[in-house]
């Protein structure tokens, strides 16, 4: 199969990802918590109050934010799987995320 651009044939791969469920792949994770520093905070509590709908509640996919009785935000940060979704999808940019320090964190196993 080829596809055809500015009079040049440009070659076009055909091949298929296979299947992928995020929780077949989250049961396998092996963690390494690193319990005196965390590598992600909420910058400002005020900030996430005020927020509503509050889309970070949605967009993690281990749920680690919640909120408290009081609705309060917290952070589950040991569940983490370090997918950096929430460095980019909180609309205020109030989540503080790092990469664990070394020899913490998330160890993937593909296959």
């Amino acid at each position: 199969m080829s596809n055809r651009t500015n009079g040049q044939t440009a070659p076009v791969a055909d091949v298929q990802l296979p299947h992928v469920n995020i929780d077949d792949l989250i049961v396998c994770l092996k963690y390494y918590v690193d319990e005196e520093n965390a590598h992600i905070r909420i910058k400002d509590l005020a900030i996430c109050a005020a927020c509503d709908p509050k889309p970070c509640l949605a967009f993690c996919p281990a749920h680690v934010f919640e909120t408290d009785r009081h609705g309060r935000m917290m952070v589950g940060y040991q569940a983490c799987i370090e997918c950096g979704s929430c460095r980019v999808a909180c609309p205020f940019r109030n989540v503080d995320w790092r990469l664990p320090r070394g020899g913490h964190g998330v160890a993937y196993k593909y296959g």
